[in-house]
């Protein structure tokens, strides 16, 4: 079967959007969604949002946790 044309193309380095917000998840500091990686997802993917501030509330702690994360949707 032959892939459709994309149009658009979404360019993202994981392993610093990982670093970023794990940073925000960690960050005990309720200062944390002023960062600016989380004011630019509040534009662009305001779900992802949602997910980290229930891993902030869940207490995660690990890195991996995150990058699971970041993996998953940036290669739905």
């Amino acid at each position: 079967m032959e892939q459709p044309e994309r149009f658009f193309r979404r360019e993202v380095n994981e392993e610093r959007l990982t670093d970023a917000l794990y940073d925000f998840v960690v960050d005990p500091q309720a200062t944390r969604g002023d960062r600016p990686v989380i004011r630019e997802l509040h534009e662009v993917a305001p779900e992802m949002v949602e997910v980290l501030e229930s891993m902030v509330l869940d207490g995660v702690e690990e890195r991996r946790h995150v990058a699971d994360y970041v993996h998953s949707v940036m290669n739905e």
